[in-house]
Parts: C-alpha cells; structure tokens; sequence
C-alpha cells in the first residue's frame, strides 16, 4: 500500500516531462519564461512545472485564401479568391515572434490578394496570372520570414466577374471569331485570285494549254448533262473572228 502512492506520484512526473514528436514536429520549450530552443523529434525530455514545451507542426499547410471583393485597376469591381502553400522553418520564430502564425498568415495573404489585384487591371489578371501569383508570393513571404514562415506557392483559384461584363466579354469574343472568318475568307480569295492570274498568264502564252481546257470543259459537260446537246466551235475560228473585229 505504501508503494501506490509513489506509483502514482512517478506517473505524473514522467507524464509531464516526457513527449513524444513525430518526425515533422518541433517542441519549442521556454524555462521559466525564457526561451530555451526546439528540440525534436523523438524522445524529449523537460523540467515540469519549470519547463514548457509547444509543438509545432513543420508540414506545408494548404490555407484557403477567402474571397475578397477587389476594385481593378480599370474600376471593375471583381472577386477573387487563392490558395497559399507555406511551412514553418523556424519553429522558435513561429513561437515567438507572432502570437497566431496561422492567423497572422491569413489576414496578410488576404490583404496582399487585394491590395495586388486592385494595382492589376482585369486583362492583366486574365491573362498574366502567373506573374501576379509570382508577385503575391514574393511579398507574402518577405513579410513572413521574421516569422520563420516560408512561403512556397501562391495560386489564383477564381475570378468572379459581374454578369454585364461576362456579357461584354462574351460579346468581344464573338466579334474577334467573326473578324478572324472574313480575315480568313478574304485571304483564301486572294489567293485564289493569284492563282487565276497565273494560269491565265500560262493560257495566254500556250495557246493549246487553253485548247485542252475548252475540251476538257466539254467533256465535263457530256458527262454530267446527258440531255444537253453541245457543238464544240474550233478555237481558230474565234480568232480568226477576233481579229476581223479588230
């Protein structure tokens, strides 16, 4: 009887002064106010009630990045929303220099989001995505690294646009398909015009080049219109009548 009383006071202490950190944990322990250093991962050992120890998880975080309302460049007013890839490097700095690091890394992300696609106009957020998403992620983790936070990706998931311009767009979009067809016809028919100059060229300096044409055209004739009669009319007669005109 007298050893279940030491049992259990053994217990406890053994409860309070051993941790057990996974491989991607970091346990940052303070002495009696003062910072002592993150130790981990595997056994570790502290002082109770003289030592505290705060894990730290040093896995990347996927965070949402909430939908901002944001005002373009152009005055369109727009919404958009992102994703932020980050760990911790530092887990004492993570500890110490910021009360929340998960809370104070998603009110910053949230206002870069808006403050750097306010600077942006609405092309350059569609179609120069990447940079902005380069630029976001630049200022985020500078802002970040006395935190002991690195900032690995940031990523523009949407952007919401207001119906009447989604409208205009849509607009736009169909009049570049319609100019690009006559572009497209126009073209083909000068070609087309290009090549007739020069087989009229090559008829008009072989004169049975264009003979075999004209029977050619007459062949296709009996082929196709059996119930039409034709009377082929030599070619030098034409000329010969040609130059009587002349």
């Amino acid at each position: 009887m007298p050893l279940i009383p030491l049992i259990v006071i053994v217990a406890i202490f053994l409860k309070l002064s051993v941790y057990i950190l996974k491989e991607y944990e970091r346990g940052v322990v303070f002495r009696l106010g003062r910072l002592k250093g993150a130790k981990g991962p595997g056994l570790v050992f502290i002082i109770p009630f003289v030592d505290k120890l705060v894990r730290i998880d040093q896995r990347t975080v996927t965070m949402d990045i909430p939908t901002q309302d944001v005002i373009t460049k152009d005055n369109i007013s727009i919404k958009v929303n992102a994703v932020l890839y980050f760990r911790v490097m530092d887990p004492s700095k993570a500890v110490v220099q910021i009360e929340n690091y998960l809370y104070g890394t998603s009110q910053l992300a949230q206002t870069t989001l808006r403050s750097v696609c306010g600077e942006a106009s609405l092309d350059d957020l569609l179609q120069k995505r990447e940079e902005l998403n380069q630029r976001i992620q630049e200022i985020i983790d500078s802002q970040t690294d006395p935190w002991g936070i690195k900032v690995s990706l940031v990523e523009i998931k949407h952007i919401d646009l207001p119906q009447e311009m989604q409208r205009a767009m849509a607009k736009q979009a169909e009049a570049e398909r319609d100019r690009r067809a006559k572009v497209i016809q126009a073209e083909g028919e000068l070609q087309a015009a290009g090549k007739l100059r020069e087989a009229a060229q090559i008829m008009s300096e072989e004169p049975i080049a264009v003979q075999l044409r004209y029977l050619d055209t007459l062949r296709s004739i009996g082929t196709e219109h059996n119930s039409t009669i034709v009377f082929p009319l030599p070619l030098d007669l034409l000329d010969i009548i040609r130059k009587r005109e002349a």
